[in-house]
């Protein structure tokens, strides 16, 4: 071997494999040498087990990083040590070299790092250098790790010698002698030391950095936050701050299969207080009179027919509990549970929908960031000013590693499974036949009018249906399709408003006694179903929770604490979810007794951790058990033309048009939209250069018009159907005076001018004023 990490003979592999490591130069000798690349047949981790970064063997990825090997480049390097080496970009796509890192980088940082010599272990390969300025020393991950370096993954992916590492300031007179980690419920001292840190937005919480750091691998960025307070925002950007590695991945609870199926059999009991069969209450003969017949309301209650004097299957019958709870309207104790009542309306299906009870939104710490993290290992790249667009800001969580490219990455896969949603309703869309179905819609009475309509004898899902708006004059005015996308606009808006749903942007279903007993979440879906396949928009708002629920069935599906919408609910179950002691836990158990016996969750206590099962048992009650029949009723409306069927069998296509809004138009999506139909001396005189300068212009907010005001003009839509147009959109450039929007065709028909300055004032004049008219 030679100082600098070169390589003599061809056979150094085999050799390399022999030679201990205090003599290797931290895996630099065979990096990159032609001659001693491995054959694909080889054995990859005889021939090269060690990191070329920082020349261990050791395979731990919770502590480096996952270890990968590359047999063509016969390569061999941790995650970690990779990400964190001071002289490497990424400089590749995502599916390049070590994700991103080109091996011609890595060849050339290894070759830097063998000059340098670690100030932990003395020995050369030292590819990670302090981040303070004045700070000369390098070292390799591992050994940073063991000396209490700090390495932030976040922004520039910066680390910091044991001097020079961040520290949490905390006053002397909260350093109280020690406290129980919240994670592993040992003793922890309370002190600013780099294996103990405290929350940020919890005082009395404070943790093992080890404890910290394996719940972050567990959870991920979605749903890594405070075990106290549920915060996330400020939680996580302080422990990004100290060193804690958060992942963007889904937490790993999430990806077990069927880790919960214990806990979601069918209830089937007879719980009436003299049970009649003589094999028992659980019993259960279908179609006889011991066939157990479950509440109707919560599900978790039953009764034989015949314990209950029931004639038939049919017949609907309701649990003491649920009676109780319908006669204290609401009251289960002292304070009021809204969304464990039925509704108190009676007057019909326009009193349950035209004036839906005010809910209270839920607060979701894991659906926004007030902060934008960057990708670090981006050369030459700020990412701190970048804004995501308003609709998927609830949808899109930005992970510490995220970088502009990455964004556009994960934007362009949403556009691409959106694309194939599209193909799919497309040929759902076949069905719709030539026969016509007139439906007289009153914009002010959108439900009851909508309702209406799509009961009538005449109507079919596969009909052709033309809209007429009827104002308070009784005139009536249409547009075809522009009508048609307009009134399935105004229905899911008030769809996503109305008392069938709860929530604040991402909705479950709610109970609602009246609305179930009169069919209305069937109305729902099948109005969704119909809306989707005729052109109309899609709802973009369903949450994961009920978005799983109807493609997988609601047996395979846990509930969160972010899926309650009833603050009162929510507190009642943080209560207990974080309660410190088996004292408190009794006594938060009997202060909400009667809520947690109408719910059918009350369980023996013995310990705390009795707490989860608890938790589990109510979020699973009031989010699913409670709901079971609006769901069901939903999945039978949306089985409409087929459109549930193929919900479960392309679940991330349907996914990205349920359950989230419409991307933001742009100047590219339009000029992808349009096709552009022109003749020679259009191209003579530039009009379609004109076409692309003027959408850039709107897009940057140079005009007086907005993209949507475009899209509108031209197809009488705000937005882009799922579906997509027929005919698909287009532009002509005539020799007319001002501009015309030919909604029937789709077609946007443009005049040719000389110069740009008049092909824009012609538009912004006649779009605006076409548009302010139909407005009034």
């Amino acid at each position: 071997f030679r100082d600098g990490g070169g390589c003599w003979g061809l056979n150094c592999v085999s050799v390399c494999a022999a030679v201990p490591n205090s003599a290797r130069i931290v895996g630099g000798a065979t990096f990159g040498v032609k001659e001693v690349r491995m054959s694909k047949t080889n054995n990859v981790d005889n021939q090269s087990p060690y990191c070329v970064l920082c020349g261990r063997t050791d395979d731990c990825p919770k502590k480096y990083g996952e270890k990968k090997t590359f047999v063509e480049y016969n390569v061999t390097v941790h995650y970690y040590c990779l990400l964190m080496s001071s002289g490497i970009w990424q400089r590749g796509e995502e599916d390049e070299g070590v994700d991103g890192f080109l091996f011609a980088d890595i060849s050339k940082e290894v070759k830097r790092a063998a000059k340098l010599k670690c100030n932990i272990c003395k020995k050369k390969g030292a590819s990670i250098g302090c981040s303070v300025p004045k700070c000369k020393r390098s070292y390799h991950f591992p050994c940073g790790i063991q000396k209490e370096c700090l390495f932030q993954f976040m922004e520039d992916f910066r680390s910091y010698c044991w001097e020079h590492k961040p520290v949490q300031k905390i006053p002397d007179k909260e350093c109280k002698g020690s406290s129980q980690c919240t994670i592993c419920l040992d003793l922890v001292e309370q002190l600013p030391l780099y294996s103990v840190l405290r929350s940020p937005c919890c005082k009395n919480a404070w943790f093992h950095r080890e404890c910290l750091q394996y719940q972050a691998l567990s959870a991920g960025i979605f749903f890594f936050r405070c075990t106290v307070c549920n915060n996330m925002d400020t939680f996580q950007k302080e422990m990004l701050r100290m060193g804690i590695h958060i992942p963007e991945k889904d937490a790993s609870w999430e990806l077990e299969e069927n880790a919960y199926q214990e806990l979601l059999h069918c209830y089937q009991h007879c719980d009436t207080e003299r049970c009649l069969c003589k094999k028992g209450r659980d019993y259960n003969k279908p179609d006889s009179k011991w066939e157990i017949k479950r509440c109707e309301c919560c599900g978790s209650r039953g009764t034989h027919l015949a314990c209950s004097s029931l004639k038939s299957w049919e017949q609907n019958w309701d649990c003491m509990e649920c009676r109780s709870i319908f006669a204290k309207s609401g009251n289960y104790s002292k304070q009021k549970k809204r969304s464990l009542a039925t509704s108190n309306k009676t007057n019909g299906a326009s009193c349950v929908l035209e004036e839906p009870s005010p809910k209270c939104p839920r607060q979701s710490p894991g659906t926004q960031h007030s902060f934008l993290l960057q990708s670090p290992k981006r050369m030459c790249q700020n990412n701190s000013n970048l804004e995501l667009p308003a609709s998927n800001r609830v949808a899109m969580a930005l992970s510490p590693r995220m970088s502009n490219r990455k964004w556009s990455l994960r934007k362009r896969h949403l556009v691409k499974e959106r694309r194939e949603a599209s193909n799919i309703l497309k040929a759902l869309k076949l069905q719709i036949t030539t026969k016509t179905t007139r439906l007289n819609i009153n914009a002010e009475n959108i439900w009851n009018s909508a309702l209406k309509g799509f009961r009538q004898r005449s109507f079919g899902p596969t009909n052709t249906i033309e809209i007429k708006f009827t104002n308070c004059k009784n005139t009536l005015k249409t547009h075809t399709a522009a009508s048609k996308h307009h009134f399935f606009q105004l229905l899911m808006l008030h769809l996503q408003n109305s008392s069938l749903f709860e929530g604040s942007s991402a909705k479950n279903l709610s109970f609602d006694f009246q609305a179930v007993r009169e069919n209305l979440y069937f109305e729902a879906g099948k109005m969704i179903a119909v809306s989707l396949v005729h052109g109309g928009p899609s709802p973009g708002f369903f949450s994961k929770t009920l978005f799983n629920c109807l493609v997988y069935g609601p047996e395979n599906v846990k509930p969160t604490l972010e899926d309650v919408a009833d603050v009162d609910v929510g507190e009642t179950i943080k209560m207990i979810k974080y309660a410190n002691s088996l004292s408190s836990l009794k006594t938060t158990i009997h202060d909400c007794y009667e809520f947690l016996a109408a719910a059918g969750c009350l369980r023996t206590v013995t310990e705390l951790s009795d707490k989860n099962m608890l938790v589990d048992d109510i979020l699973n009650y009031h989010v699913i058990k409670r709901t079971i029949l609006p769901l069901e009723s939903f999945r039978q409306g949306l089985k409409t033309l087929g459109v549930l069927e193929k919900m479960q069998a392309h679940p991330d296509e349907f996914s990205s048009i349920l359950c989230h809004k419409p991307e933001r138009l742009s100047a590219e999506t339009l000029c992808d939209l349009f096709t552009i139909r022109s003749s020679s001396d259009v191209n003579q005189v530039g009009g379609a250069d004109f076409w692309m300068v003027y959408l850039k212009d709107v897009e940057s907010g140079e005009s007086a018009v907005t993209l949507e005001d475009i899209l509108l003009f031209a197809t009488g839509s705000l937005s882009i159907p799922p579906v997509g147009f027929d005919p698909e959109p287009t532009v002509k450039f005539l020799h007319i005076r001002y501009p015309v929007g030919n909604r029937l065709l789709n077609c946007l028909e443009l005049p040719i001018t000389k110069t740009y300055e008049a092909f824009k004032k012609k538009m912004e004049f006649t779009i605006r004023n076409v548009l302010r008219v139909e407005r009034e």
